[in-house]
Parts: structure tokens; sequence; C-alpha cells
């Protein structure tokens, strides 16, 4: 599929809602702050009402509206798989968690365009660049107990 001019038009206007001050400071927080391994880890940090808990929210929302996009094909999936990896992240965050929260929101369709989204672009990367997504996971583990070690060295 080659990409049209309406498909990158619409991913310009998706970076520039990613470039939107809250968004990008919930994008920050998520990336540095989110390493829930259950949703009782998830809740002490995202309660209802708090800023972690709306952060979380922008987060995950923005990313499935634009993975629910990718799979109707209004993006060419390609043209987003190059120039964007931060839905993969977004994702590999919230899979431990998402079991959890389609059974307590009796909602087995959950975060399912980003996963079903997600699935196609590591076939992709795996690949273009085979080894890679074993490699990304290592290093989301190493920053994960890294992040652990602070919250526990805090406290």
């Amino acid at each position: 599929m080659s990409a049209t001019h309406e498909q990158a038009n619409l991913m310009l206007k998706l970076y520039d809602l990613r470039r939107e001050p809250k968004l990008r400071e919930a994008r920050e927080w998520y990336m540095t702050s989110f390493h829930p391994q259950s949703m009782e880890e998830m809740m002490k940090t995202t309660a209802p009402n708090s800023e972690g808990g709306t952060f979380v929210r922008m987060v995950i929302s923005y990313w499935e509206m634009v993975a629910n996009l990718a799979n109707r094909g209004l993006l060419d999936e390609e043209l987003l798989f190059e120039t964007s990896g931060e839905q993969w992240i977004v994702w590999e965050r919230m899979k431990p968690l998402v079991a959890a929260w389609r059974a307590a929101f009796k909602n087995p369709h959950a975060f399912g365009q980003l996963e079903e989204h997600v699935k196609r672009y590591e076939a992709w990367r795996e690949k273009r660049a085979p080894g890679s997504n074993d490699v990304m996971r290592q290093m989301f583990a190493k920053m994960r107990a890294e992040a652990a070690a602070k919250t526990t060295t805090a406290h």
C-alpha cells in the first residue's frame, strides 16, 4: 500500500496532537513513571482524579484511537510504523494489566485496537530487524528494575 496525501495529512494532524503540551506532559510521565506489574500497583499511582490517572487515560486513549484508525485502513500502517514506535512501548507497559482490566470492567475488547495494531507492528519490525523485539523487551525490563530500585531506595 502506498500512502495517500490524505493519510499523510492525517499523520501530521496526529503528530500535532502529540505535541499538545498536556499530552506531551502525559507521555513523558508515562514513559518515566508508569511501570506497574499489577492492577494494585497501577492504582497506587493512577487513582481516579489523580494526575497519574489523567495521564494514563490520555496516553492510552490517544494510542487506542491511532491504532483504530490504522486498523481500519485510514492510515498507511507502514508509514506509521516507520515514524513511530511509541505505541509499542505503551502496549508493553499495559500488557501485564490488560487481562485484569478487561475482567474488572467486564469488557473483553478493552484496548483491542492497540493490541491488534501492535501485533502487526511487532511482525513488521521483526521482519525488518530480527531479534529487535526481544532486545527492546530486555531494555524495558532493565528500565523497570531500575525504576523499582529507585522507588525502594526512596522509601
